[in-house]
């Protein structure tokens, strides 16, 4: 018999918060790539890298008036949430954000798919018109490349 003490694996977790308890059971393939050497980190690089990608698209789509920003920004925040503790509390406060903003769209609906409508109607004329007066080379020029 070992002299080694046995530690008892829920003792060994009790200084872990639920989310960390969540994350460490499991037999997924994430489960299986957390126990590799590096594999952790790798998983929180990706889901960081991937998540803020879909954060972009999210903040890029700011410009056009609608809810059209909130999924993508929501999609990231899962992704991410998935490996950080703090993204999972802003995915449950974006959620709540998300529902509001779909209720008052539901309330209104006329007036949320014209306001819908006229940012995709402007966003198609500023396209135009860069492509018509060849806008971009005009900026390239202007700013020396």
């Amino acid at each position: 018999m070992s002299s080694e003490p046995r530690v008892d694996a829920r003792a060994d977790q009790a200084h872990l918060s639920d989310w960390e308890r969540k994350q460490r059971q499991g037999s997924g393939w994430r489960a299986s790539l957390r126990r590799k050497p590096g594999g952790a980190l790798a998983l929180k690089i990706g889901s960081l890298v991937l998540g803020g990608l879909f954060i972009l698209i999210g903040a890029v789509l700011v410009v056009l008036p609608g809810p059209l920003t909130i999924p993508p920004i929501l999609v990231g925040l899962l992704i991410i949430s998935s490996e950080f503790e703090w993204a999972d509390r802003l995915v449950d406060r974006a959620k709540d954000a998300a529902q509001q903003a779909w209720e008052q769209a539901k309330a209104k609906p006329v007036r949320s798919g014209v306001i819908t409508g006229g940012g995709l109607v402007m966003a198609g004329v500023l396209v135009w018109a860069a492509i018509h007066w060849d806008l971009v080379a005009k900026a390239k020029d202007v700013v020396g490349l």
